[in-house]
């Protein structure tokens, strides 16, 4: 079970290209490798770290301000992760601007505390709490491989395709930087990932109507 927990996320039950999950954070931060990285990094801490208190607070929350107390322990994690970044990685933290505070709004955090820290023990909790990070981070870093790759030629800021700026050959393209090319990246990921696993295809919504063409 412990292995599922964290094994699962990873490509099966992937929050983001299965459950659609965290997607703002995938598409604003992914034009490097660097700032994908520091993104998966603080948001992974912040899931676990959430999903461990929460799962031992469990049995002392009132039903009624569960919400409210799982957000208050998500943003003060964040606030925390905030902070941290901007003492020891300032410039990162201001590429990153304000998107590490909107991980206090990502769905993916308060949806982990909420189906699965509240029901589980500690330990569980935080294993799931791990594998949905690396679940996210494994696609954000694959996104930001792509964008950054093609649009700078770069990969951590090294070169890695020689560009015609610097006498090579490559001529970066731009539009790999615009959040409009996050989406086809994403989306193509997500059909192939579909293609290797059929089972992830959600079923025709109108059957009948198809069967009637």
């Amino acid at each position: 079970m412990a292995r599922r927990n964290f094994f699962t996320p990873l490509i099966d039950e992937n929050p983001v290209t299965l459950q659609i999950l965290g997607i703002c954070s995938a598409l604003a931060v992914t034009t490097s490798m660097t700032t994908a990285l520091t993104m998966s990094l603080a948001l992974t801490v912040v899931l676990m770290a959430s999903s461990g208190i929460i799962s031992a607070m469990r049995r002392h929350i009132p039903a009624q301000i569960r919400l409210i107390l799982q957000i208050t322990i998500i943003a003060s994690l964040v606030i925390v992760t905030d902070l941290i970044l901007q003492a020891f990685a300032f410039e990162i933290s201001k590429r990153l601007s304000i998107f590490v505070s909107l991980v206090v709004t990502n769905c993916l955090v308060l949806g982990r505390a909420e189906a699965f820290a509240m029901q589980n023990p500690v330990g569980r909790s935080i294993l799931d709490g791990l594998g949905n990070g690396l679940g996210y981070s494994l696609i954000l870093l694959i996104v930001g491989f792509v964008r950054e790759l093609l649009g700078l030629g770069t990969l951590f800021g090294w070169a890695i395709l020689p560009t015609v700026d610097s006498g090579g050959w490559y001529q970066p393209l731009g539009v790999m930087l615009l959040a409009p090319s996050a989406f086809v990246v994403l989306g193509l990921l997500i059909w192939a990932i579909r293609v290797w696993r059929p089972v992830q295809v959600e079923p025709d919504e109108y059957p009948l109507a198809e069967a009637r063409r």
